[in-house]
C-alpha cells in the first residue's frame, strides 16, 4: 500500500521506487524554480496512464509552490523509469494550477477587445476572413455595385473591391445610425421643423440604403458632414422660411407647415 494517501487519479498507485522518489522529484522542482523557497511541502504522488494502456512507470509528484502571486498553484514533477530497474529519470517539471488558483482572464481575441474609437492615427486594423458585415464582390445578394458605371469601368482599370458590405452589415449600419445622434429619435430631429428626405443640402446615399440614408450638406448644420438618416431633421431644413403675419412674431415654416412652438428661430 503505498506511503501517500493523497496519491490517488489516474487509476492506480505508482510503483514503490517512483513513489519513493521525493526528493528526487524535490530537487528537480528546485532547479526549475532557481530557490528552494519557491517549492513547498509534498503534496500527493499519482501513476501516469501509458500511451499503451498500462501504468505504473510513469508518476507525478506535486509540491506546493511557494511563490508570490501563485495562490493554489503547484509544481508538478514527471517521473520515470524503465521497468525492472531502479534508475528514475525526470521527464517533464511544471507549473499547474489547482482548483482554488488565481488565474488570468481568459484571452480575449483583439476583434473582439476593439471598442470604436480605439482606432487612432497609424494603426491598422485588418478585417477577419471571416467578418460577417462583408462578403465577396461578386456575390449577387449585394447592392455595391448599383452603379452601373461602377460595374462596368471598375474592372476595366484593374479597379473594384474584393469584398462588399453583406446584408448584415448594412443592417447594422443602418441601426447603429439611427440610434446614434443624427437618427430619429434625438432631441435635434424631434424638434426639428423637417425630415431630412425633404431638405435640399440631404445627399443619400446609393443602393438599397438611398431611402433610408444620405449626408448632410448643410455647413451650418450639426450633422454637415455626417450620414443622417432620411428621417432626421434639424433647424436649418432648407425649407425652413421667416414668415411675418401682422402684429405677431416671426415664426420658421415649411411647405408642409410643421409646429414650430418648440424650436428656436436663429
Amino acid at each position: 500500500m503505498s506511503d501517500f494517501p493523497h496519491a490517488a487519479s489516474h487509476g492506480s498507485t505508482p510503483d514503490d521506487v517512483l513513489a519513493a522518489a521525493v526528493e528526487q522529484a524535490r530537487a528537480a522542482a528546485v532547479d526549475v524554480a532557481g530557490d528552494p523557497a519557491a517549492v513547498g511541502d509534498h503534496q500527493s504522488v499519482a501513476a501516469e496512464p501509458l500511451s499503451g494502456g498500462g501504468s505504473g512507470s510513469v508518476a507525478t509528484h506535486s509540491f506546493a509552490a511557494a511563490l508570490p502571486g501563485y495562490v493554489g498553484w503547484h509544481w508538478a514533477v514527471t517521473l520515470a523509469r524503465v521497468p525492472g530497474e531502479d534508475t528514475v529519470t525526470v521527464d517533464e517539471v511544471v507549473l499547474l494550477p489547482g482548483e482554488q488558483a488565481l488565474l488570468a482572464p481568459a484571452w480575449v481575441p483583439w476583434h473582439e477587445r476593439l471598442r470604436p474609437g480605439d482606432l487612432s492615427v497609424g494603426d491598422v486594423l485588418p478585417a477577419t476572413e471571416d467578418d460577417p458585415r462583408l462578403v465577396p464582390a461578386y456575390l449577387t445578394d449585394d447592392d455595391s455595385a448599383d452603379d452601373p458605371a461602377g460595374r462596368i469601368v471598375a474592372p476595366e482599370v484593374g479597379l473594384g473591391r474584393e469584398r462588399v458590405l453583406s446584408a448584415e452589415g448594412r443592417a447594422e449600419a443602418v441601426e447603429r445610425w439611427r440610434a446614434g445622434d443624427f437618427g430619429p429619435t434625438s432631441a435635434m430631429a424631434r424638434h426639428a421643423p423637417g425630415p431630412c428626405v425633404t431638405c435640399g443640402f440631404f445627399l443619400p446615399l446609393a443602393g438599397s440604403l438611398r431611402m433610408s440614408l444620405g449626408a448632410c450638406s448643410n455647413t451650418y448644420a450639426p450633422a454637415d458632414g455626417h450620414v443622417v438618416t432620411a428621417d432626421y431633421g434639424c433647424g436649418a431644413h432648407s425649407q425652413a422660411t421667416l414668415e411675418h403675419a401682422g402684429e405677431h412674431p416671426a415664426e420658421v415654416t415649411t411647405s408642409a407647415r410643421y409646429d414650430t412652438a418648440d424650436f428656436d428661430v436663429l
